[in-house]
């Protein structure tokens, strides 16, 4: 079985995928680097919610490497504050972040601190890897026979610390014959669907096809989708999710075209602080992502643009919720407990 690891710490070092090279090259590239490890998540050489994550704890667990035990408090709440100000929108960074925190002010003190943030950062990863699994024997369950799946931006291995979320479910789905074919949105302006997720696809050997986000609609007309499934960023407590941007798009298209309309995501992304989607943050990107196409420039940089990385599904729009603890229909009363 292909086993795909987005990141992985190996002898005190992070190892990861250099996302923005897929999938015509797969690099690998190496750090110890706190700082290096930030500017690889907001250059989205590491993505995906879970991913992030679990790099920034174990950046968290690099950054007092080599620093002397006098200067750990000062190195720490510095790594700390630069990792939180990568990506606003991912929760899984703040879920590790914070848990990483409680085990350095617990631990402080002790000569054993390196050793604890190591053990929990890769506590974290371990536990990502699980969840992993757990939603994609949860998501088999929606499926009662073979059928054509879209997915929208990447949620697969490469956005997760395990073996992903929406995808693995399709990929779960896939090995138990349910699945037919996959389309993939290309999910503008960055590709992650027609860069990452069919380079998932094609190492899975699952049939799929790539096509602009704009023929998602079109593909519904003709009877040729019969589900979608996408992860989320950020859940809010009443079922808002917030996801790349053009997820809600697809959630309007199935609602109108009365197809199911999944969300798979661990309950780590769940903001237990957010009771609905306007209180969560839309991340807005550097407008070369638009007028740039692979450093290549492909309009006027003179020309204004809009380049939010997100938008927010309305929780009535979504058929269910699929965790690691089952799959949830609304009103997802669960988000709550």
């Amino acid at each position: 079985m292909i086993k795909i690891r987005a990141v992985e710490l190996i002898e005190e070092q992070l190892h990861f995928i250099n996302q923005t090279k897929l999938p015509l090259q797969e690099e690998m590239l190496v750090t110890d680097d706190y700082e290096r490890i930030a500017i690889a998540i907001e250059r989205l050489e590491i993505r995906g919610a879970p991913a992030i994550g679990v790099a920034a704890a174990y950046a968290l667990a690099l950054s007092l490497k080599n620093i002397e035990k006098e200067k750990w408090t000062e190195a720490f709440e510095n790594a700390f504050k630069r990792l939180a100000s990568t990506r606003p929108t991912a929760v899984n960074l703040f879920f590790a972040l914070n848990e990483m925190q409680d085990v350095y002010n617990h631990y402080q003190n002790t000569n054993d601190l390196r050793s604890r943030l190591y053990q929990k950062a890769i506590s974290i990863h371990n536990d990502d890897i699980n969840l992993c699994d757990r939603i994609a024997s949860n998501g088999l369950n929606i499926f009662t026979h073979k059928v054509r799946v879209l997915t929208h931006c990447n949620a697969g291995a490469l956005a997760t610390g395990g073996d992903g979320t929406a995808l693995n479910v399709i990929r779960k789905a896939f090995e138990n014959g349910f699945v037919e074919h996959v389309y993939s949105d290309e999910t503008r302006p960055l590709l992650q669907g027609s860069r990452l997720t069919a380079w998932e696809l094609q190492k899975y050997g699952i049939p799929f096809s790539i096509n602009t986000d704009s023929t998602a609609a079109f593909l519904m007309q003709q009877n040729k989708i019969d589900l979608v499934i996408t992860g989320a960023d950020r859940i809010a407590i009443n079922g808002d999710a917030a996801n790349k941007i053009g997820t809600y798009n697809l959630a309007v298209l199935c609602h109108y075209h009365k197809i199911p309309f999944y969300i798979a995501a661990p309950t780590t992304t769940i903001d237990k602080k957010c009771p609905n989607g306007d209180g969560i943050k839309i991340e807005l990107r550097d407008k070369k992502e638009l007028t740039h196409f692979d450093s290549k420039q492909i309009t006027l940089d003179s020309f204004p643009a809009y380049c939010p990385a997100f938008d927010v599904t309305p929780h009535s729009l979504i058929t269910a919720i699929i965790t690691e603890k089952g799959i949830h229909k609304p009103p997802f009363d669960f988000l709550h407990v």
